[in-house]
């Protein structure tokens, strides 16, 4: 008896299909604050204490530095009362992301 619900040459499309959806989704999701903000040689990088001064004369109260894929990652308290995770560029500390 043939198998007449679902064709070989149409499971072979369908599992393509399947297969470049889910790659496409899986490369969208991985980008991430170093895109091209963070791409900076360590050479010219700003220590995490400078950049800890900066955020504390900002009225920033620090909790946490720590390096993620070439950005300092921060997390603080802002200002306003409102906590913050923040990705800086470590040679200019340009904020490059932020997450309320």
């Amino acid at each position: 008896m043939k198998n007449t619900v679902f064709p070989k040459a149409a499971l072979g499309v369908f599992a393509a299909a399947l297969l470049a959806t889910t790659t496409l989704g899986l490369t969208t999701n991985t980008a991430q604050a170093s895109d091209d903000y963070c791409n900076v040689p360590k050479a010219e990088w700003q220590s995490m204490d400078a950049l800890k001064e900066k955020l504390a004369a900002d009225g920033w109260d620090v909790r946490k530095i720590k390096e993620d894929e070439g950005c300092f990652e921060v997390y603080a308290i802002k200002a306003d009362g409102k906590k913050v995770e923040a990705y800086f560029n470590p040679a200019t500390f340009e904020i490059v992301k932020e997450d309320d």
